[in-house]
């Protein structure tokens, strides 16, 4: 994510709906699979204590065991399968039928979970039912992102399915070309955009696109919208779009003050929660290094880091920019070859850093948080805290740049004597994921009273929670085997006791022709190191905010 410090911009003013005739739309679309509909109520209530699952809200759709369920068409399926697909994720389970029956949701699960396929594939649906765009129409689809990393990130994983059904597919965020975002927005016929919020008011005030016909809006990660400063800007995207639009919010932790956007945002949402919210990831394997003070993190690095760099790339975590300049080059002097990431640098120079990196260019990529969300590097093994996140969210999205779809990683965090504070939150996040809880920070998390007045009040748990064999436990999907891809309706899969048949794969939903477009009603009704370096003082320094702020940036793989 890139700072934005010099322009607030100013919020869409407010459209009176009432003076505006919106076309009727459908928003259900699923009908349920019968092997789906004969599952008892007990069945469902264990497939979600399986998942580790939570669900609230009335009238919320049963989860669905494999893709063939969700009744998706056979080009829909094939796309899926070849982007290595093997079967459903937890929130894809659940999301997909809900939204799917025209439901708004929140979705609550951790990074690297699938959630961009939970509303891209529902959102395809949705668009083939409506007609085809005619010249300044704005789109159909419109999903809001915080920062230009993420946004390109769902821009690329959206394009990759909406090719099937010649659905185009825009993106618009800061750091590349308002002029050549503008054009493509004004040659028209963009059904679904993907945005940051302050470029997209950009567009709408100069008259490339519109919100008028926009019927299904995402907010993804919108916990980090509202921490760079963008509530306004959501709020009045949110309130210019048509009242009675399908909403679906997804992010990997929810804090209590994004509820009462929720609550002013979506109507009558259905709330998926996979594990504890906040939670960090249970396929990253954590260790939390207790040092006495900053001056022996540099040899702890440069002890560790020939052996991490031999099981594929690192992320670096620093807490200021001047640290990453700083620690990047005495990486280099010592003879590591590394990048060096953070806001400061040229959008040219960005791109390029990140391009080297994603492509195996240089192994190591030392960074600020402006790397802690959208960077999605399947080479990504390790991620080294050399600096404790600002808070405990931060943390959970800074480990989980590694250990994603479903692949393991391993997270370090160093941790010095003055953070008490962070220690009481890191060890509840440590016995949320699964994790061993070191003792000697137990002791360091005892100097700060929080962690008194919590312990006092989770006496007797927690202890029998870090003792518990954990890795036989199913929630860690260690028991199961699959395999969707060859039998798409999931027979031989963790559900197969359910007997699921296999016939039928999918339901006959008819689809567009790649040459003639047949928009209308196509759907809706068919089925430590040498200690002499210690004298040089790398990095001592105190550990400061980490540089968070606007997106107005991109990252472009063209190269």
């Amino acid at each position: 994510m890139i700072v934005q410090k010099n322009k607030e911009i100013e919020p869409l003013p407010p459209v009176n709906h009432d003076e505006i005739n919106y076309a009727k739309f459908e928003k259900c679309f699923y009908k349920e699979h019968p092997d789906i509909a004969k599952l008892t109520d007990e069945q469902v209530t264990q497939i979600r204590k399986d998942l580790d699952m939570w669900v609230t809200g009335h009238d919320a759709a049963k989860p669905c065991i494999s893709f063939g369920h969700f009744g998706f068409d056979e080009r829909l399926i094939n796309a899926i399968i070849k982007q290595d697909f093997t079967e459903p994720t937890g929130i894809q389970r659940q999301a997909i039928p809900i939204a799917l029956s025209g439901r708004d949701l929140i979705g609550i699960a951790k990074t690297g979970s699938g959630k961009t396929a939970s509303f891209v594939w529902p959102m395809l649906i949705h668009i083939l039912d409506q007609p085809e765009l005619e010249k300044g129409d704005g789109p159909i689809g419109l999903i809001l992102a915080p920062t230009r990393e993420l946004a390109h990130q769902i821009y690329v994983e959206t394009k990759k399915f909406a090719k099937v059904y010649n659905i185009k597919v825009a993106a618009v965020y800061g750091g590349d070309s308002k002029a050549d975002q503008f054009k493509e927005l004004r040659n028209g016929h963009v059904e679904i955009l993907v945005a940051t919020p302050g470029r997209l008011i950009d567009m709408i005030k100069m008259k490339a696109t519109n919100l008028r016909k926009i019927t299904y809006l995402v907010l993804d990660e919108a916990d980090r919208m509202l921490d760079l400063g963008f509530e306004p800007q959501v709020r009045s995207i949110c309130n210019n779009i048509r009242p009675d639009r399908q909403v679906l919010m997804f992010s990997a932790t929810f804090p209590k003050k994004i509820e009462k956007l929720t609550r002013d945002v979506l109507n009558d949402p259905i709330k998926i929660h996979i594990g504890n919210i906040g939670a960090s990831n249970t396929d990253i394997e954590q260790h939390v290094i207790v040092l006495n003070d900053d001056s022996f993190k540099w040899n702890w690095l440069i002890g560790n880091l020939v052996k991490f760099t031999v099981d594929g790339s690192v992320l670096v975590f620093v807490g200021r920019k001047a640290g990453v300049d700083e620690l990047a080059q005495n990486l280099q002097q010592a003879g590591f070859d590394c990048l060096a990431l953070h806001g400061d640098l040229a959008q040219v120079e960005r791109d390029r850093i990140l391009y080297d990196f994603k492509h195996g260019v240089k192994k190591i990529l030392v960074c600020t948080d402006v790397a802690s969300r959208g960077l999605d590097i399947k080479s990504v093994k390790t991620v080294v805290n050399y600096d404790t996140a600002r808070d405990i969210d931060s943390h959970v999205h800074r480990i989980g740049r590694t250990g994603r779809a479903g692949e393991k990683g391993t997270a370090y965090t160093l941790i010095t004597q003055k953070e008490d504070k962070f220690a009481v939150d890191l060890i509840k996040n440590l016995e949320d994921a699964h994790q061993y809880v070191p003792s000697e920070l137990v002791e360091l998390a005892k100097k700060n009273p929080r962690f008194k007045k919590n312990h006092r009040r989770n006496r007797g748990n927690n202890n029998n929670r870090r003792n518990n064999n954990y890795h036989n436990d199913r929630r860690r999907g260690g028991d199961y085997s699959s395999n969707a891809n060859s039998i798409p309706l999931g027979d031989n899969n963790r559900f197969s006791s359910f007997n699921y048949s296999n016939n039928n794969r999918y339901d006959n939903y008819s689809y567009r022709n790649s040459d003639h477009r047949n928009y209308h009603g196509s759907y809706k009704d068919n089925n430590n190191y040498n200690n002499n370096n210690r004298s040089k003082g790398y990095m001592s320094f105190t550990k400061a905010t980490s540089d968070m702020g606007r997106s107005t940036s991109s990252i472009n793989d063209k190269k």
